[in-house]
């Protein structure tokens, strides 16, 4: 049986697994996600070997802890965030299909009122299709009554540390579980390329890898990026209208991400500038 780090056999990359090996094959120490939140001044630089190390041990503790298979669904709940992308990755190098229509609007810009509208709308779609839930503590307990296999919970707190608070009984505290786990991730299951990965509109028309590749390199073309460019944004990595740009698109393009949360419109120029961006793709705010 054929198993693989995400180091090795970065050749002819297929899906996004492979697009982050042939990253880490041509420079492994380059910056590739610098997160800020605006609203708490917090600012995290993620190397792709760091990236990597965080994709490794999160892909093990989804096998290992979990006890995920290939093909099952995870949605994920989370505002725009480093580990987002970190989860997208982890998810995919695992055989996993990331139910992005489920949570559409849940965790995008503007949703101002996460709970009630994840409530309200979204957990009875998310209970019926997705074994894992992972949230972030505004949607926590959208996340638990959607009713999934496991349930996931990411405090978002710097350095990714775990939560302070008990959290309600049965859900895992990704921060506590996931520093024990191995920095190098080995499938069971050897990912197929062309078996489903993403669910992003229609439920029943998943994405395989493959396509999402493809995608990846066609919106990297609409974006004009070149290796060495640096992308500013403000579009989610764990959401169905931010995933290509705020990390797939980059990466398969040897690119890397400057990703805001809360963006303070009034400090892009001095970003701009002091992260030497090259692109910028935000959010409308409206007419």
């Amino acid at each position: 049986m054929e198993t693989r780090s995400s180091r090795t056999n970065p050749q002819r990359p297929t899906t996004p697994a492979r697009l982050l090996a042939a990253a880490l094959a041509t420079d492994p120490a380059r910056p590739f996600l610098t997160f800020y939140d605006d609203a708490t001044g917090e600012r995290v630089e993620l190397s792709l070997t760091t990236l990597d190390n965080w994709v490794a041990k999160t892909a093990n503790f989804c096998q290992d802890g979990l006890g995920t298979e290939p093909g099952e669904r995870v949605a994920l709940l989370l505002p725009p965030h480093w580990q987002g992308a970190v989860w997208m990755l982890a998810a995919w190098s695992a055989g996993l299909v990331v139910d992005l229509a489920s949570t559409a609007g849940v965790s995008g810009p503007g949703a101002t009122e996460p709970a009630s509208v994840a409530e309200t709308a979204y957990a009875p779609t998310i209970a019926s299709a997705a074994e894992i839930v992972v949230t972030s503590p505004e949607w926590l307990a959208a996340a638990v009554a959607a009713g999934g296999r496991d349930t996931v919970a990411l405090a978002l707190r710097p350095l990714g540390g775990p939560f302070t608070d008990p959290l309600p009984a049965g859900v895992w505290d990704y921060g506590a579980e996931v520093a024990s786990y191995a920095d190098e991730f080995h499938p069971y299951v050897p990912v197929d390329p062309d078996a489903p990965s993403t669910v992003v509109g229609d439920p029943g028309t998943p994405v395989s890898g493959a396509a999402l590749v493809a995608a990846a390199q066609a919106r990297a073309d609409d974006l004009e990026l070149q290796p060495g460019s640096r992308l500013l944004t403000d579009t989610n990595p764990a959401d169905p209208t931010g995933y290509l740009d705020a990390l797939l698109a980059p990466l398969a393009r040897k690119a890397s991400v400057v990703l805001v949360r809360n963006l303070d419109r009034n400090l892009l120029d001095r970003r701009t500038h002091d992260e030497k961006v090259t692109h910028t793709h935000l959010v409308p705010t409206g007419p």
